[in-house]
């Protein structure tokens, strides 16, 4: 997702084995994750020589709580039973992280992933 913010502004396609050079994963298993993306409504992908992905919308409208959510919507979620003599404190303790974890991830927009601090430096 921070290879497609970054190539936004130009709205110009990125192929699947760019992205999966730059982020150094397979890309069978890259593949898997932009159609999940894709199914969530956060990119847009089109096939073909020319083809590619692209984000379906702006990197500042994008949090990481929404690709969490698109990629694996599980993680999130509390499954903690309140079995037994400490299952309800455990419950409660892991529905409060969850919380926290999500108000986090919704507060991180895609665009802070691709802030320019990399940017080259010329000495004169």
């Amino acid at each position: 997702m921070a290879q497609l913010a970054r190539r936004h502004p130009e709205r110009t396609l990125t192929r699947l084995d760019e992205l999966a050079q730059r982020e150094a994963v397979s890309s069978s298993f890259l593949v898997q994750i932009l159609n999940d993306l894709r199914r969530g409504g956060l990119i847009e992908s089109k096939r073909g020589k020319a083809g590619g992905y692209l984000l379906a919308r702006e990197p500042e409208t994008v949090s990481l709580l929404d690709i969490v959510e698109a990629v694996d919507p599980s993680l999130l979620t509390n499954s903690t039973r309140g079995d037994g003599e400490s299952g309800e404190g455990v419950r409660r303790a892991w529905q409060g992280i969850a919380g926290a974890t999500r108000e986090q991830l919704a507060g991180i927009p895609l665009k802070h992933l691709i802030a320019r601090g990399d940017a080259p430096m010329y000495y004169i």
